[in-house]
């Protein structure tokens, strides 16, 4: 099994800084793709960034999305934070699991981390 949780959401006021982490945990697996999405309330789901699995950091603008080999995470820092911020950050993660020397793909998702900005 591969399991991918986020982690780092919180209460943040306006104008700071926050780092979110998506952990992906398991055997047998490599990573193509580790994608971040933000629901706003009663918003759809939308890509934020990603970076592919062989890339050690990424990112435009407030958003940088960095690789941690030792956590086996991918992070991502978001900076100047706004109110239109918030919302729960999912990330989603591409890869191949290796069962019985057979490849096989996945696309998994975390349970979703709040992120709250004040104003």
């Amino acid at each position: 099994q591969v399991q991918v949780v986020e982690s780092g959401g919180g209460l943040v006021q306006a104008g700071g800084s926050l780092r979110l982490s998506c952990t992906t945990s398991g055997s047998s697996f490599s990573i193509d793709h580790t994608d971040w999405y933000r629901q706003p309330p009663g918003n759809q789901r939308k890509w934020v960034a990603g970076m592919p699995g062989s890339s050690v950091r990424s990112g435009a603008g407030r958003f940088t999305v960095s690789r941690d080999n030792a956590k086996n995470a991918v992070n991502l820092e978001i900076d100047s934070l706004k109110p239109a911020d918030t919302g729960i950050y999912y990330c989603n993660v591409r890869g191949l699991r290796n069962i019985r020397v057979t490849l096989i793909p996945f696309a998994l998702w975390g349970p979703g981390t709040q992120v709250t900005v004040s104003s």
